[in-house]
């Protein structure tokens, strides 16, 4: 088949790379505009479009896709398929009818479940205990298309958003290879999505990492595992701000074991610093205790908690706010 494959970042560039190993005619590779970075202001390409380039295929990069001009550059193409992935721009049905086999989608989760733009980590965030991906056949609405192909995977207990995004960045190439002569051959059933079972999730920002310690210590540790290594989990110390990297949940038993009760802060409001070990401090929340393992404080790198507490004085009463 004669593809047009439409990503931008690193989840879409291992698709491509695999279409590419596998044989399939990419004839084109559709991407967004170069956008400058840094203060620099140098432009810089997707990741896509870089690996375009390194196989010599034509890229094309719209501003906005669905205007007529872009359309019918689209229609002189002449491909079988469109494959798309974290592309970044709405597709309009006219496109979406252009190809013989329509177009595809590949979206890292198991819809209908978490349909939008950061499904990978907010399955983290929510305690999900598997997730996957979906081969989709692209409809008029968000990530609402018929199921083509579904692959799922358990979330590890200490997965991070980062480490969960390279999985299934790399199970979603190996499932749109499957799909492909699946597809040409009329071999795959679509299945509507069950719209009751239908939920969303939003883009990332950073103001989702602010850590409300009046929640269970459970959920604030599922924070700073989603949004770990971006946009990252953070509270503040003296003034300053404070990401969190990682941390683990502990019970009252056993913080009282950890610490032999010894320069332990009972009855402490959440946020509030109760005990400092070695290896880590133990915060209060709404419920259970986090035990906070590695941190980065402004303005210094990260770092294990045992080589922050050499050079930082924290004491049991100190709050984060």
């Amino acid at each position: 088949m004669k593809i047009v494959f439409m990503g931008t970042p690193d989840f879409a560039r291992a698709a491509l790379e695999k279409i590419i190993d596998a044989g399939h005619d990419v004839v084109l590779v559709v991407t967004q505009p170069d956008k400058p970075k840094g203060r620099s202001g140098e432009l810089q390409i997707s990741d896509v479009k870089d690996c375009a380039i390194k196989h010599d295929i034509p890229v094309f990069q719209p501003v906005k896709i669905k205007e007529a001009d872009n359309v019918a550059y689209l229609k002189g193409i002449e491909a079988d398929i469109y494959v798309v992935a974290a592309f970044g721009q709405i597709l309009s049905k006219e496109i979406l009818d252009i190809p013989k086999f329509g177009c595809v989608n590949i979206h890292a989760s198991l819809l209908p479940k978490y349909r939008g733009a950061a499904p990978i980590q907010q399955s983290i965030i929510d305690g999900e205990a598997t997730t996957g991906v979906t081969i989709m056949q692209m409809a008029i609405g968000m990530d609402t298309g018929d199921i083509l192909l579904q692959r799922e995977i358990p979330i590890d207990e200490n997965e991070t958003g980062g480490g969960l995004f390279d999985k299934l960045s790399d199970l979603g190439a190996e499932l749109i290879v499957e799909a492909l002569p699946k597809i040409e051959r009329g071999e795959l059933v679509p299945v509507p999505q069950d719209e009751t079972l239908a939920t969303k999730c939003g883009k990332l920002s950073k103001d989702m990492g602010s850590i409300d310690f009046g929640k269970d210590a459970r959920s604030i540790r599922n924070l700073v595992r989603g949004l770990n290594p971006w946009p990252s989990a953070y509270s503040h110390l003296d003034g300053k701000l404070l990401k969190i990297w990682k941390a683990d949940v502990l019970d009252e038993t056993q913080v009282k074991e950890l610490s032999n009760e010894t320069a332990l802060l009972t009855g402490a409001e959440p946020g509030t610093v109760v005990f400092t070990g070695k290896e880590a401090f133990i915060v209060s929340t709404g419920k259970d205790y986090l035990s906070v393992k590695e941190v980065q404080l402004e303005g210094k790198k990260r770092m294990a908690v045992k080589d922050f507490l050499l050079g930082y004085k924290l004491t049991p009463g100190t709050r984060l706010s």
